[in-house]
C-alpha cells in the first residue's frame, strides 16, 4: 500500500480527521482519537495500527510487522508494519478497518451518534 492509498482509505471512513504530525506523519483519527498512522521508516512507510490483545500477540511475530514504537512501549496494543513482507494490501486494510472500529468504540455513545458512527457490535 502506498501513502496515497492509505489516505485515501483511511479518508473514506466516516467522521475521520488528518493530521500531518510527528516528523510529517499522515496521522487519521476519529472524534479526536489516533486509530492509523503513516509515517517514514528509513525512507519507507510505516503503517501504525491499533490492533486487539490476540493480534497484538500473534502479528508481532511476523515479518515487517513489529509493536509500535513509542506506543506498545506505553502498554498499548498498537502495531507497525514497517517492512517485506509485512501484511497484504487487503490484510493491512482489515486491520485499519479494525483499529478504526476499536478507537470509535471507546468513544462515548454521545460522541458516536454526534459524528454519526453506529453502534460497535458486540
Amino acid at each position: 500500500m502506498t501513502r496515497d492509498e492509505f489516505n485515501t482509505f483511511c479518508k473514506a471512513m466516516p467522521a475521520t480527521s488528518h493530521v500531518v504530525q510527528w516528523g510529517n506523519a499522515d496521522v487519521w483519527k476519529v472524534g479526536g482519537k489516533v486509530f492509523a498512522i503513516c509515517g517514514w521508516n528509513e525512507g519507507k512507510d510505516a503503517f501504525t495500527f491499533k490492533v486487539t490483545p490476540l493480534a497484538f500477540e500473534v502479528l508481532q511475530e511476523q515479518p515487517g510487522i513489529r509493536p509500535a514504537p513509542y506506543l506498545a512501549s506505553r502498554g498499548m496494543k498498537w502495531l507497525q508494519q514497517y517492512g517485506e513482507p509485512g501484511l497484504s494490501d487487503a490484510e493491512l486494510k482489515t486491520h485499519i478497518e479494525v483499529s478504526y472500529g476499536l478507537v470509535s468504540a471507546g468513544l462515548s455513545k454521545k460522541k458516536r451518534t454526534e459524528l454519526g458512527i453506529p453502534e460497535p457490535k458486540e
